[in-house]
């Protein structure tokens, strides 16, 4: 029980719990990488659960194991217990060099100056002023923000009569909207959006070197300049919180506040449009006028946690994770990375399936749990909320342009997203969309929120007129 399966693959007979089906390569583990689980990735989790236990081992990349935790309340355990850091610097096989150099895995999970990277005393010292500087934005002003940013895109879009809303939308208003957060002055917008997006696009590791070093440029030249002209932005309230940071601290919080906006964002943004367009469940409910455009954001988390296998911990000292309802173990041995499945364990059996019990539900895993939950929850929630409620507004008969199952997934472990959306609409003169968005309400009616957010003390996001009265046309929303 004490044995670690990395030094002694071999010493557990199948069915202790300390014992791991690999020969040592991981090349007999089931692969988190793959176009099978790009394709399916429920079908592996399944696959994961009989073989027993709350967690389970995988292999994220080539050569790259880890153990994943795919049940809900296990899940609660290990990101809520104190018995498990965040600090990479505990990853055995990193540091003895068994990781590969050129591991597409390692700008994710290698050891950056960051708050995600961070525990106690550290993690609270760099979590507080970000927390202040995100606690500064006006949820109105946000909201405007990202209509007057989403009616930009769909112009450029709107004449044409089809668009692909993951390359044309909803990979690019994230970011376009961080950056007007950000207080970034006119000439850092396209760059920092460029560099950004090179950065978590790029097939080709140079060309992704490129788009962090541009990234990290950008960000000191904003830094700068809030530091002679400030305002009132996030930037702004950061460096006013952040007396005990320093300046690659500031820019890491930086890149982690972007990054948890942009890719997950997108994800989210594509996948709810695509589940509205596409699924009789929420049609038949929206029409009917029983959900809203925010319960199906919620769906969707539930369903599609954008950032399916993300929050990455490691064992102070060995810890045995036992599931509560079969007593069933697993022996989670230092130095070995944990990933948390939070798409897994948002589809745990012993959990609600019904829709209905589902969009009045609230805790999901999406946004992880314990001190490292994302600190972004409200003002990615009126980001996505916005961005699909304009869309659909300005373009109120669009509907796919492929068959639904025909759409595909984006291949990797770590977020579960559309690589395309294409979909197709009456045509619209640009000027006309612009007027149209000018003339709808960008002050949002009584604010909605969740229990999940009382719990926690955030006011709860405002609701956009939008998601709480809007109904649209969905007929032939199918694609043909």
């Amino acid at each position: 029980m004490t044995s670690s399966p990395l030094s002694e693959p071999h010493a557990a007979p199948p069915g202790c719990p300390a014992h791991r089906p690999s020969a040592g390569t991981g090349s007999d583990l089931p692969k988190l990488y793959d176009d099978a689980f790009a394709a399916d990735p429920n079908a592996l989790y399944d696959r994961l659960r009989s073989q027993g236990g709350p967690a389970q081992w995988v292999e994220l990349a080539p050569g790259v194991e880890s153990i994943l935790v795919t049940g809900y309340q296990a899940a609660l355990e290990v990101l809520r217990s104190p018995y498990f850091s965040k600090d990479a610097h505990r990853w055995k096989a990193l540091a003895d060099g068994r990781v590969p150099r050129d591991s597409p895995i390692l700008p994710i999970m290698g050891p950056r100056k960051s708050l995600w990277f961070a525990d106690g005393q550290e993690h609270l010292r760099l979590r507080t002023p970000v927390d202040r500087a995100l606690g500064g934005i006006d949820p109105r002003q946000l909201r405007a923000v990202v209509q007057r940013s989403a009616t930009q895109l769909i112009d450029e879009f709107a004449e044409d009569g089809r668009a692909d809303l993951v390359s044309q939308y909803a990979a690019r208003i994230p970011v376009m909207v961080l950056t007007q957060l950000f207080g970034c002055p006119d000439h850092l917008n396209p760059r920092i959006s460029r560099a950004f997006l090179q950065m978590v696009n790029a097939v080709e590791p140079d060309a992704a070197t490129q788009g962090v070093q541009d990234l990290v440029a950008c960000l000191n030249e904003l830094i700068e300049l809030k530091y002679r002209t400030p305002g009132d932005d996030v930037t702004t309230r950061l460096l006013r919180h952040s007396a005990n940071v320093t300046r690659e601290e500031l820019i890491d919080q930086l890149v982690v506040i972007t990054g948890a906006g942009q890719v997950p964002g997108t994800a989210w943004i594509s996948t709810a449009t695509m589940m509205l367009l596409s699924d009789d469940r929420f049609a038949g409910d929206l029409t009917g006028g029983s959900l809203t455009v925010t319960d199906a954001l919620n769906e969707v988390l539930w369903l599609h946690a954008p950032h399916s296998n993300y929050s990455f911990v490691y064992a102070i000292e060995d810890y045995v994770l036992r599931d509560q309802d079969t007593g069933e173990e697993t022996l989670i041995p230092t130095g070995v990375p944990v990933t948390i499945s939070h798409a897994a364990a948002n589809l745990d059996p012993t959990l609600p399936t019904n829709q209905a019990e589902r969009a009045a539900n609230t805790s999901h895993l999406a946004f992880s749990a314990g001190p490292h939950a994302c600190p972004a929850q409200d003002t990615a929630s009126i980001i996505a909320e916005v961005a699909i409620d304009t869309v659909l507004d300005l373009l109120p008969e669009m509907e796919l342009a492929v068959p639904a199952e025909e759409l595909s997934w984006r291949p990797g472990p770590f977020i579960r997203a559309l690589t395309e959306l294409p979909v197709r609409f009456t045509a619209t003169p640009a000027t006309h969309a612009a007027e149209a968005a000018a003339s709808t309400p960008s002050t949002p009616s009584e604010p909605s929120g969740s229990s999940s957010d009382a719990a926690a003390g955030r006011p709860a996001p405002a609701a956009s007129p939008g998601s709480r009265r809007r109904r649209w046309s969905l007929a032939g929303r199918r694609g043909k």
